[in-house]
């Protein structure tokens, strides 16, 4: 075992974390310095248990729950904002995908005819229901009014 090694648990063997194994006792007989840094841990280990702790401030819990949150909601706010880019890149590149593949095998020509034929089905129909709409429009004037009516007698009758 080497020094760096073992000085990186020494915190956890004087704390009684970590119970040293074989090759832990046998490097600290061997090595004076991480014996003496295991000692010098040991003592300051025993002088923080010996010490008391200081009462927390007044309200220690709500003000560190209250930053742990922010933290949290700052943290998904980053990941909404990458999420919500990276499906914007994937919609775009569908797009430019879609768009080559219309370009190239003439599809483009026929979606062109397509909304032709629904463009003059839409005028026809326009032209057909358009005498109509004056008496659909005079009808749904007169229902909304039956029904105004019909509401405030209601909330007159219900003052009374």
């Amino acid at each position: 075992m080497f020094c760096d090694e073992l000085l990186e648990l020494v915190d956890a063997i004087a704390a009684g974390d970590l119970t040293p194994d074989a090759r832990i006792t046998a490097h600290l007989a061997s090595c004076t310095g991480c014996a003496g840094a295991l000692e010098t841990a040991r003592r300051v280990d025993q002088l923080l248990r010996a010490r008391p702790a200081p009462p927390p401030p007044a309200n220690f819990t709500s003000r560190i729950m209250g930053r742990i949150r922010r933290d949290r909601w700052r943290r998904d706010q980053f990941l909404d904002v990458g999420f919500n880019v990276a499906v914007g890149l994937v919609v775009v590149g569908i797009l430019a995908v879609l768009w080559v593949v219309l370009s190239q095998t003439g599809f483009a020509g026929v979606t062109r005819d397509a909304l032709a034929v629904m463009n003059a089905a839409l005028v026809d129909f326009v032209r057909r229901v358009a005498p109509s709409l004056p008496v659909y429009g005079a009808a749904g004037a007169l229902l909304a009014t039956a029904l105004g009516v019909w509401w405030w007698a209601e909330r007159s009758d219900a003052e009374i």
